[in-house]
């Protein structure tokens, strides 16, 4: 038996592509996102909304037909675009920010909610979309 796992089915050089493009385009839309609110408090609702709808397209993507026939795009998408469009590092120093500025109840009230609505979402879309396996075949 190898210590490894056999690679899966979008592995190597087109899967590390699909990766990259993908997460170049999720991390513009994020950039987008967060240049079109004030700052702020405002800037803090909008990561919660960033991550909060990716945490919901991530659960919902193995169910797509394109999805579950072509495994570079389930790699593209998932790790890629809708991991370069969620941020847990953003989240993270608007909490701190906030506990800098003694906001402590805020700071908190964003962790869970951050946590709560990210795994509501998740929830609903395995509910909506129950978990089909995604057959392993060649990469395409």
């Amino acid at each position: 038996m190898s210590p490894h796992p056999p690679p899966g089915p979008a592995s190597g050089a087109p899967a590390l592509a699909a990766v990259a493009l993908g997460g170049a385009v999720g991390a513009v839309l994020r950039w987008s996102v967060g240049a079109s609110v004030p700052g702020g408090d405002w800037l803090v609702a909008a990561t919660l909304v960033v991550n909060v709808t990716g945490s919901f397209a991530l659960a919902a993507l193995p169910v797509l037909p394109a999805v579950r026939r072509r495994p570079l795009l389930l790699v593209g998408l998932g790790p890629g675009l809708l991991g370069g469009f969620t941020t847990l590092s953003a989240a993270s120093e608007q909490t701190r920010s906030l506990l800098d500025e003694g906001r402590v109840v805020s700071a908190a009230a964003l962790v869970a909610l951050t946590l709560a609505a990210s795994l509501g979402a998740v929830a609903l879309a395995r509910r909506r979309w129950p978990p089909v396996r995604v057959e392993p075949g060649p990469a395409r």
